[in-house]
């Protein structure tokens, strides 16, 4: 009997491979935390030199050289990232628990934070979202842009995720799932049928995903970036798959919103 074949085999071959993922996920946290611990620990010793030595901007330069002098071809010492370091202690130094959740996160979506949320009630929903969905770089700055926190502090959201989903699931698909979703990349200008909005999202499914947010897929096959199904044996709704259910989304037209 040949090992490549065998149920048992292929089994042990996938849980093997899941250990390691599990394991390289684990690390690359672990060297996360410890680079946003030095960046913040350069960024308070800063602040501290200044204020007790008097010590100006020029310091922030001369330090810059020192460094790159220091450690040749590494990465994240110039002036600018100093100053970034500087400028995310003296932001979160006054919120521990926000500075502990934000920690989590890599120092490019602590950056595009910082550089586009002011409030600290958006900044706590950006970063424990992302945190605990995983968004991306992109996917952050694409919910930034369309105003998520906005959204999900006005928005009444409407589904039966109690009635069907375990309490935790539920919880997590409530987040997860926004009323409604902006759309303005399809350059819609007025109502369409739902087959020409399916069609459009199909073409532009990739933009569709992104807005959807971390965890989300089509549920349909296609090939080329078209369709190869029926759009007969579509009733309505937009078939989704997230990581732990199946969603279907009924589509009705408002303005450029959908829900």
């Amino acid at each position: 009997m040949e090992i490549e074949s065998n149920s048992s085999y292929i089994s042990f071959v996938d849980d093997i491979k899941q250990r390691v993922i599990s394991a390289r996920i684990s690390a690359a946290r672990a060297v996360n935390r410890d680079l946003i611990g030095l960046y913040w620990d350069i960024g308070r010793t800063i602040v501290e030199k200044q204020k007790k030595e008097g010590w100006g901007k020029s310091v922030v330069e001369r330090l810059s050289r020192d460094l790159k002098t220091a450690f040749p071809g590494g990465k994240g010492f110039s002036s600018r990232n100093l100053w970034d370091m500087k400028r995310f202690y003296e932001q979160y130094s006054g919120h521990e628990n926000l500075r502990q959740a934000v920690a989590e996160l890599p120092w490019g979506h602590i950056l595009l934070i910082m550089n586009k949320i002011s409030d600290v009630e958006a900044r706590t929903y950006y970063i424990e979202t992302g945190r605990q969905m995983g968004w991306s770089r992109n996917v952050l700055l694409n919910q930034i842009k369309t105003g998520a926190y906005e959204r999900s502090r006005l928005e009444v959201k409407t589904h039966n995720f109690s009635e069907v989903l375990p309490a935790n699931l539920a919880e997590q698909a409530d987040e997860a799932l926004k009323s409604s979703y902006n759309l303005d990349f399809l350059g819609i200008g007025e109502p369409m049928r739902e087959r020409e909005l399916e069609q459009q999202l199909i073409a532009r499914l990739k933009d569709f995903i992104l807005e959807l947010g971390y965890g989300f897929c089509a549920s349909f096959p296609f090939q080329e970036g078209k369709p190869n199904y029926d759009y007969r044996h579509i009733n309505s709704g937009f078939r989704i798959f997230s990581r732990t259910a199946f969603l279907i989304f009924d589509e009705s037209y408002h303005g450029k919103r959908y829900k």
